[in-house]
């Protein structure tokens, strides 16, 4: 017979999950006022937003490992530079080609001008313009994730006013940036490029931000918005910043569970969730997997849609139209990572020696055309015999992740598909993928195999099983354009409730999506509190607010 955690001990909110949207979402309530337990199923905090030690002195930012969308509000709200949290910059994509030639795009402006127009003189030109026109697309967007998504099917006038304020954004667009929105969402992230850039290997490396975390190619429609998702990078307000938070993306996550502790929520690990107790419709509690029950007037889960609805509920306790929608609901995980402890430096044959080239972002994506036929080995069923590699090495810029003269490789590999095709599983399969992606650098850098000390490599399979993302989908379900904006995870359900009374969601399955922003935690909360009631934490959510110096 299951047996009471803590005697009578109760929680106003009981949080599901310690990753960082998890623990974003509690430290909000206890500011708030709110009693908070959060529960994490893992030894460490964080999700996939972790670190950790996979090889004696080697740190490793196992899933994520750049940090740009982190909300700026959250940053200042929780005041996480006093609780450890620093972003070190991370300088540029480095794009190595088979013909010896390579494209190095830096932060700094004309450099990047001059690297383009080596390529080509029209491509300098357009870059600039380019860049004019993503951030005007990023300013019209940042606002609306920062905003509850409003239910267009109701005549409420708190929901009709968000519509309206969209609208009346959209109409202080430029005819040009009017259409150039619509196109962000309706085209493929090459079709967008090509008008405006002739250069292959720029367009492949540009086309890369709009198939992360999609099973989606570089020409499907919908994939423009995930580039336009990913360009919104910020730190300290600079659009377009990407970098490393000094010792692991798990810092990040360590500095937000310090302000959660300092507001007084209690953080439990090992504390594996078995279901959600659910009378009269209504959530009251959580069950462990030990047997304790732990009581709470309400529910937060962080986790995906599939491990709230149908692992932890009986479909019985939901009505069908939903779960239904739960089961439609899209995640095909299509990414694994290869993390790499390294005796030494990659040499690359295009660029030799250690240079500033290898402190940003290293990109195996030579041409459209390669990027295009790694996704047609997925679409049936393999992963791709050339995929794409998205590389970082942290050491480089925070020598604390390795030791001494060593350093540590983060190789985000595109495409691995959860679904092999029949006759193949993951487990059989995982050591002919790490040595593919291995064989696949060594084109372009031919000393990496004899400098590895250690791998660990992570299937699509192995980020379900180990961290519990639903089939291996890094955002918690793609972000393809049916399952955005008031229609995350499923429509008349994006308002972060669920047709379970006190049971909410806060995760990245819910607006505004994924990467280690942190919005759907805070936004989550926002909504929690209207419900339940809480003192001033200083955090206020409303389009006109969100707006301001967005525009």
């Amino acid at each position: 017979m299951p047996s009471a955690a803590n005697g009578s001990k109760k929680y106003d909110v009981i949080v599901i999950g310690g990753g960082h949207n998890g623990l974003v979402n509690a430290a909000y309530l206890a500011r708030a006022g709110k009693k908070v337990l959060v529960l994490e199923r893992r030894h460490v905090l964080g999700g996939a937003a972790v670190t950790e030690e996979i090889f004696p002195g080697f740190k490793f930012s196992v899933c994520s490992y750049v940090v740009s969308l982190l909300r700026p509000e959250i940053i200042r709200d929780l005041d996480l530079p006093r609780h450890g949290l620093e972003i070190l910059p991370l300088d540029g994509t480095f794009t190595p080609m088979p013909n010896g030639d390579y494209l190095w795009r830096v932060n700094d402006h004309g450099k990047t001008h001059r690297e383009i127009a080596r390529h080509s003189k029209v491509d300098a030109e357009a870059y600039d313009e380019f860049g004019k026109a993503m951030q005007a697309m990023c300013r019209f967007v940042k606002p609306i994730l920062s905003m509850v998504p409003p239910d267009p099917s109701t005549l409420n006038p708190r929901e009709l006013m968000k519509l309206l304020f969209i609208g009346k954004r959209f109409q202080g667009l430029t005819s040009e940036d009017k259409y150039n929105q619509v196109q962000l969402m309706t085209m493929s992230a090459i079709d967008f490029l090509d008008q405006w850039f002739e250069t292959d290997v720029l367009k492949a490396t540009m086309s890369a931000s709009g198939i992360i975390g999609t099973f989606l190619g570089v020409r499907s429609p919908g994939t423009a918005y995930v580039l336009l998702h990913h360009y919104m990078g910020e730190i300290d307000g600079a659009f377009r910043s990407w970098g490393f938070a000094r010792g692991g993306t798990g810092a990040i996550s360590n500095a937000i569970a310090d302000a959660a502790r300092e507001a007084g929520v209690e953080i439990r690990t090992e504390a594996p969730i078995a279901k959600i107790l659910v009378k009269g419709n209504r959530a009251y509690g959580v069950a462990l997997q030990n047997g304790d029950e732990i009581h709470g007037d309400v529910i937060s889960s962080s986790v995906d849609p599939r491990l709230t609805f149908i692992k932890f509920l009986e479909e019985t306790q939901l009505p069908g139209e939903f779960v239904e929608e739960i089961k439609r609901y899209k995640f095909r995980g299509s990414s694994g990572k290869v993390n790499i402890a390294l005796d030494a430096l990659p040499e690359f044959k295009c660029l030799p020696g250690d240079g500033a080239h290898l402190r940003g972002a290293m990109s195996i994506s030579p041409s459209v055309e390669y990027m295009e036929r790694a996704y047609d080995d997925a679409k049936y069923g393999n992963y791709s015999r050339r995929p794409y590699i998205d590389m970082v090495i942290p050491s480089l810029t925070d020598p604390s992740v390795a030791p001494p003269g060593k350093h540590v490789m983060s190789c985000f590999v595109q495409y691995a598909p959860y679904k092999l095709r029949p006759g193949l599983n993951w487990d059989e399969q995982k050591e002919a993928f790490g040595n593919n992606v291995i064989d696949t650098i060594a084109e372009y850098a031919p000393n990496i195999k004899n400098i590895i000390l250690n791998k660990q490599v992570l299937t699509p399979l192995d980020l379900e099983r180990d961290f519990g993302l639903s089939e291996g989908n890094i955002f918690q379900g793609e972000l393809s354009l049916e399952q955005l904006f008031f229609l995350r995870p499923v429509p008349g359900y994006a308002q972060f409730r669920t047709p379970i009374k006190n049971l909410y969601m806060c995760g990245s399955a819910t607006h505004p999506g994924g990467g280690i922003m942190g919005a759907p935690g805070r936004l989550a909360a926002l909504e929690i509190l209207k419900d339940i009631g809480g003192k001033d934490s200083g955090a206020k959510s409303s389009p006109e607010k969100a707006a301001k110096g967005a525009s």
